[in-house]
């Protein structure tokens, strides 16, 4: 493994009663920018996230992050090396404010009551401004999020992460249930958090990935099939095999 690899699964195996959902994968992300990862249903991505994360257990294999082996390593001491992951459905505060939600986020390790009772240091109240304008809900900072559109929750919590400051954003399909318009969104957003912080996206939605104009990855049947450039995967006639001969679309993904 070369001294850039920020990640790296190493022929790493997942499986769940005989089932393996990673089936020796060997898949490295190097610092810095974006990086796509899709495949079909079924085809691993979530569990690969789920074994970076430690949510699951390799049965064989290891995870290696910033030269460090993680496989082992307990969920919360992994987050604290600085791997933040997303989940499909939104995780926000719906009874806080949107500002309260960022604030929350931004002094995670004091304490939720903590954070709203004594207020923030001006390099935090900083950082809550700096997310609200990425996120683009400066001007519904004083709404409770329960009453935020599902994209707006998908933003808030997008933002949330961000405030944790994560050397590795995990994205797991992020424009789920969203608009096309609000697709649209996410992938600038998407694009901006990359120009921070490294960024892995996992999606089967190619609109989607095609808005981003990252490298891509495609998992099949637990491994790595192709890797590329958007242009080149979508030619593939592999790739279009396991698609059913299609592009996945915004409708296909969630029928």
């Amino acid at each position: 493994m070369g001294a850039e690899a920020l990640l790296q699964l190493d022929h790493v195996t997942v499986s769940f009663n005989g089932f393996k959902a990673l089936n020796e994968l060997s898949y490295t992300i190097v610092g810095g920018g974006l990086k796509v990862l899709i495949g079909p249903n079924g085809s691993g991505k979530s569990t690969l996230l789920d074994a970076v994360i430690g949510r699951v257990r390799p049965v064989e294999g290891r995870v290696v992050y910033q030269g460090r082996d993680i496989t082992a390593m307990p969920e919360h001491k992994i987050a604290q090396l600085g791997i933040r992951r997303k989940f499909q459905a939104p995780g926000v505060l719906n009874g806080l404010t949107v500002e309260e939600n960022v604030a929350v986020a931004v002094r995670q390790s004091k304490g939720i009551w903590r954070n709203l009772r004594t207020g923030l240091p001006n390099k935090e109240k900083a950082k809550v401004e700096e997310v609200l304008r990425l996120v683009e809900l400066t001007d519904k900072r004083l709404i409770r999020a329960s009453h935020l559109g599902h994209g707006e929750k998908q933003w808030l919590e997008m933002g949330m992460v961000m405030g944790c400051e994560p050397d590795l954003l995990l994205l797991d399909e992020p424009t789920s249930g969203m608009t096309p318009s609000e697709t649209t969104f996410t992938a600038k957003l998407v694009r901006q958090l990359a120009e921070t912080t490294t960024v892995l996206v996992i999606d089967h939605d190619m609109s989607f990935v095609e808005e981003l104009g990252a490298p891509v990855s495609v998992l099949h049947q637990g491994r790595l099939l192709r890797e590329g450039a958007m242009e080149t995967i979508r030619n593939d006639p592999e790739v279009v095999s396991v698609y059913l001969g299609r592009a996945v679309t915004k409708t296909d993904a969630h029928a």
